[in-house]
């Protein structure tokens, strides 16, 4: 019997005769798969490029260039009288940036939001947290119908919950007026206090925003393996221990997501000051995005506004990038 012998890779490969001998001949290799695995890595990236172009024409138009476009307004004195004709407004360097520290208005504005998110994200977040753990252990039954209803203030329109939580606050006629005068006490005026306001509005921002931070903690929860919650009960721990010991240290990624976005939605808080208070009163719930947007499109002031708006984006990306490394590294 005869001998095939193989040639492979550069030096050619066997060709049968129809003796059904084999022989070397010097055929040129096929081309190798690194060609063929470069031009379909070319095809889906074009594909990708051609199903990203609808997205990329609606971010290039209406988020980079306007963006693009704040960022030199803030350096220059862009006011009304500059609309039809943008090119005329001056340039005057960092004098916006300077003045907005100067500005007790915008001072105080700054002081309110910073006061809005330390109390309210922590509010949120223990909400949150709490009604996920209850519904995700305590209650069966009705489990569906309590989610829908914690959620359902989340999707809900603000004007909705703004004439709702008016009615609530109402001194007068309000739902907790009304009790305070079946139980033989009055109420104060929450809105139109400087000292209840602003307290006033963060508590409705927990109740409209618990919601969504009791949906992503349900999700979390049920992440967690059932043998790690059932090795802790016998070991002996306790609802509380099994919850401090357990369920929040497996959580911190879920905690991560929830502490950044709920942040970053408070400090940029604008509908609730807007709705219920316009600011006030005396300017007590004045806040960053309520002050960008009275200079801008009340007093026409955009050059100042734009500055602000630059202000305020760097508090978010700062206050972000402090939680993401203080919680990051204990969920690595």
């Amino acid at each position: 019997m005869s001998s095939t012998t193989a040639a492979t890779g550069a030096e050619g490969r066997v060709r049968k005769d129809p003796e059904g001998a084999g022989r070397t001949d010097d055929v040129p290799p096929r081309p190798g798969g690194n060609g063929l695995r470069k031009d379909r890595l070319a095809r889906h990236n074009l594909a990708g490029w051609l199903f990203s172009t609808p997205f990329l024409a609606v971010f290039l138009t209406f988020m980079a260039f306007p963006i693009i476009a704040t960022l030199l307004m803030s350096f220059t004195d862009f006011g009304l009288r500059n609309v039809t004709d943008p090119l005329s407004a001056q340039f005057v360097g960092l004098d916006n940036y300077t003045k907005l520290f100067q500005d007790e208005k915008f001072v105080r504005a700054l002081l309110n939001t910073l006061y809005f998110v330390v109390l309210g994200v922590p509010l949120t977040i223990g909400s949150g947290l709490v009604t996920a753990v209850l519904l995700n252990s305590g209650i069966d039954r009705f489990r569906t119908f309590f989610r829908v209803g914690f959620y359902a203030p989340v999707v809900t329109a603000i004007v909705a919950v703004a004439v709702i939580w008016r009615f609530v606050l109402d001194p007068s006629e309000g739902l907790i007026a009304g009790v305070g005068h079946q139980l033989g006490f009055s109420t104060p005026d929450f809105l139109g206090s400087e000292t209840l306001a602003m307290p006033s509005l963060i508590v409705m921002a927990v109740w409209r925003n618990m919601g969504t931070a009791m949906v992503l903690f349900l999700a979390g929860l049920q992440a967690i393996p059932t043998e790690v919650r059932e090795a802790a009960r016998i070991d002996g721990a306790n609802a509380f221990q099994e919850l401090r010991k357990i369920t929040v240290p497996l959580l911190r990624p879920t905690m991560l997501y929830v502490a950044v976005m709920t942040t970053i939605g408070f400090l940029n808080v604008f509908e609730e000051p807007f709705v219920m208070t316009q600011g006030g009163p005396n300017e007590a719930t004045m806040t960053l995005s309520l002050d960008m947007y009275r200079e801008g499109f009340d007093f026409f002031h955009m050059g100042y506004a734009s500055a602000m708006a630059y202000v305020l984006f760097v508090i978010v990306l700062a206050v972000t990038s402090l939680q993401l490394r203080l919680l990051k590294d204990k969920t690595s």
